[in-house]
């Protein structure tokens, strides 16, 4: 229930008294949809530009790797950075900006002559683009939704899955067409669109009921002040008159200790309207590192780190796995597309099972991890047409099942809840940053190393299995292992809660003990 009607309904704040689950949230989920098409979305289809610009500037597998690796560097890099500028200038500004970072740099990439200057187009100026796009729309649709969030998540980002399946036949097709480097400025203009979602994120605002309950007048308080002044104007008139009228407390024997009482309301009385007024919130802060204190979240961050290598090297690589296996341009572009179907129902599946209560979400995560590790080992024993369509459609439903749900169980209470989930996700997303580097360099390495493109995906299954220990230490680090730690601090603080103030000694104490002691003395000296 909204609490307060806007007058601007484009641009202002929804004000809520506790999480919508709704409302506004499903203009957000739409948003998220299509700024995750054009994002990752087209951060993995774009294998099939792969085999072009090899011919086109006579490179290496691992050269231009390199492409999508500073891609996602940057991305996960800036993350820190996202988070700082979203909580400044809020998040509609900052992906807007990114969209048009995204466009900038794609469509410059088109006449690029050499691929160094792929690595500064879509590498960094794409790449700070997709940072400043993703992180903030899934931060936000996080906050309008609580118990729909896993499924209504992982809804929304079947976005870049169904990008896969239409972008990469329509650019495959595209290309025959009109070649790649217009089909890379077609995409580029169409990646504006982040721009326009980017303008539907109305920040949210949840407020308590109490926030909103209008102050009762303190009437009784000023009756207090009227009272004392008209006392301090019949003491000064009595004084005039030679009179002495004991009716302020200063003239009542015995009250000489109520004078600091007395002033220290007329201090405060000074400004009634100071009365009225609401304490300022506090300023919220543009990156929380505490998070980095928290054990259970340095586990999930290793996860992340390590599961990274295993998210987008498969992708690249597919098609030139199939078309070194014999298998023509069409059926390669099919099989990248069944992935992304299958990616579909993976993180419908995802965020179905995970919005049951109760359950351990991350327990369901580690399931999902380690069935994916065996999609990534299968690959190499694939043979023929149908061999990789059904690894890919096995993987693509694994890689649904994880890729939709890691970032947004950041917001659980096992790692490290709603209330830091932005800060959180932009250390999370830095420290995957270096994945995102290493990660399909790595495979290409392997590659031209080898001459054979399974060694790509035993790389990534040994990434994903890392992941799956450290994974595996989450919840154990947040209950178990740190347990005794906390109830120590939990003692502490009880123990200080409970112990009262020290007993208030009464001002004449001193004089009381000398009269005690001189009594004493003349008691001796009447014995003597």
């Amino acid at each position: 229930m909204t609490v307060k009607a806007v007058k601007m309904p484009c641009t202002s704040a929804n004000v809520y008294t506790k999480v919508p689950d709704g409302g506004w949230g499903w203009t957000i989920a739409f948003a998220f949809f299509v700024v995750e098409a054009l994002t990752y979305g087209i951060i993995k289809s774009f294998g099939v530009f792969f085999n072009d610009l090899m011919e086109s500037f006579d490179e290496t597998n691992s050269r231009i790797s390199w492409i999508i690796s500073i891609c996602v560097f940057v991305q996960t890099f800036t993350a820190p950075l996202s988070t700082v500028l979203s909580n400044r200038f809020g998040h509609r500004l900052v992906v807007m900006a990114g969209g048009l970072l995204v466009s900038a740099g794609m469509v410059i990439a088109s006449f690029a002559r050499s691929v160094v200057h792929m690595y500064v187009t879509i590498g960094i100026v794409s790449g700070l683009g997709y940072c400043l796009s993703f992180l903030p729309t899934v931060t936000i649709l996080s906050q309008y939704f609580d118990k729909r969030r896993s499924l209504v998540t992982a809804v929304a980002s079947t976005g870049e899955c169904f990008a896969v399946f239409s972008f990469a036949p329509a650019i495959t097709a595209l290309k025959e067409q009109i070649g790649w480097r217009y089909s890379m400025l077609s995409v580029g203009v169409l990646q504006l669109g982040i721009t326009a979602c980017g303008s539907l994120l109305r920040p949210i605002v949840i407020r308590e009921q109490e926030e909103v309950k209008a102050q009762p007048p303190e009437e009784s308080t000023e009756t207090k002040y009227m009272l004392e002044n008209e006392q301090t104007c019949t003491s000064i008139e009595s004084i005039d008159s030679g009179v002495d009228i004991t009716t302020s407390p200063s003239n009542v024997p015995g009250k000489t200790k109520a004078e600091p009482k007395s002033e220290e309301p007329k201090q405060h009385g000074q400004n009634p309207a100071d009365n009225n007024s609401t304490p300022p919130a506090p300023k919220t802060k543009l990156l929380d590192f505490s998070v980095m204190r928290d054990y259970s979240f340095i586990c999930y961050a290793f996860f992340g780190l390590f599961a990274t290598l295993g998210f987008f090297a498969p992708s690249l690589y597919i098609i030139p796995l199939s078309r070194s296996l014999g298998i023509g341009k069409d059926h390669s572009a099919y099989i990248l597309s069944a992935m992304a179907i299958a990616e579909v129902f993976g993180r419908i599946f995802a965020g179905w099972i995970l919005n049951k209560k109760p359950i351990r979400k991350i327990y369901i995560e580690l399931i999902c991890v380690i069935l994916l590790s065996v999609a990534l080992v299968a690959f190499p024993f694939a043979s023929g047409f149908w061999g990789l369509m059904i690894c890919s459609v096995y993987f693509g439903f694994m890689l649904g099942t994880v890729a939709g749900t890691h970032i947004p169980l950041l917001a659980e209470d096992d790692v490290v809840g709603i209330e830091r989930m932005s800060s959180a996700a932009g250390v999370y997303v830095f420290i995957q940053s270096l994945a995102g580097l290493a990660g399909p360099p790595l495979a290409g390495v392997l590659v031209d190393t080898t001459k054979n493109y399974s060694s790509a995906f035993y790389s990534c299954a040994a990434g994903m299995v890392l992941g799956a220990v450290f994974l595996a230490l989450v919840r154990p680090c947040k209950t178990g292992l740190c347990h005794h730690q906390q109830q120590q601090q939990q003692q502490q603080q009880v123990e200080e809660s409970t112990a009262g103030p020290p007993p208030e000694l009464p001002d004449d104490f001193i004089d009381m003990d000398i009269g005690k002691a001189e009594n004493s003395g003349k008691g001796s000296d009447s014995v003597v």
